[in-house]
């Protein structure tokens, strides 16, 4: 198809992914875009964590982007659009956050549950610690079970509100994912080194991006319910 081997495929890839919780976010019962001082200062300071990870490893060809499908507009050596997924990809998430509200009532996580957040953490960095010679996977193996440890010592009140959330939010990540990674195209967007991962793919997507993905919604949850918490004790 056409739309496939256009340089703006990325883009409108974007567009196509916030153009529903946009629409939706000025809606009465969730108010979303009342919400959105917190949120953007919670996406700014994400992106001072992972913005130079990511020009990091597109130096080190640890992933790629394909000029075929980007506008060939770059800032640091990253694809303008590469900047816009790190805004697009948790507007929409926190979305699904919000909304959670309307379809569960949430209580905070079981000891169980942090026990096995813990646990799952450090298993993720000893793994670090084993495949310590490929980048991407140390990397966010270590960041998702350094997170995970810390989400057991504090134990916030949003945990399993974000594990909902996470899992709901791997459906469009899935979608988005796959067209980026080839999976429903020929060609791909993103281009990975497999040496730097571990070489699981499901469909064509690398498994590390999924701790990717986790390392970056938590910290902008972190962020988020702090400034929320700020602005109501202001009020």
């Amino acid at each position: 198809m056409e739309l496939f081997e256009h340089n703006y495929f990325y883009f409108l890839l974007l567009a196509l992914s916030i153009s529903f919780p946009l629409l939706r976010s000025f809606e009465d019962k969730l108010s979303y875009y009342k919400k959105w001082s917190a949120l953007f200062q919670a996406i700014f300071i994400m992106m001072l964590v992972h913005i130079p990870i990511d020009i990091v490893f597109t130096k080190l060809q640890i992933w790629s982007f394909n000029n075929d499908y980007v506008s060939g507009l770059y800032l640091f050596k990253l694809p303008i659009e590469e900047w816009l997924f790190f805004i697009v990809i948790p507007f929409c998430c926190v979305f699904i956050y919000e909304s959670i509200n309307y379809f569960f009532t949430i209580q905070k996580a079981s000891r169980l549950n942090y026990i096995t957040s813990v646990l799952t953490g450090i298993i993720l960095i000893v793994l670090s610690l084993v495949y310590y010679n490929k980048t991407y996977t140390s990397t966010y193996f270590s960041l998702s079970g350094i997170i995970l440890v810390l989400i057991y010592l504090y134990k916030p009140l949003w945990w399993k509100k974000f594990q909902i959330m996470f899992l709901f939010s791997l459906i469009p990540f899935f979608i988005v994912n796959g067209f980026l990674t080839g999976s429903f195209t020929e060609n791909a967007v993103v281009l990975y080194d497999d040496q730097q991962n571990l070489g699981i793919r499901i469909l064509n997507i690398p498994m590390e991006d999924i701790f990717y993905c986790f390392n970056i919604l938590v910290l902008v949850v972190v962020v988020y319910e702090y400034r929320l918490s700020k602005i109501l004790s202001v009020k």
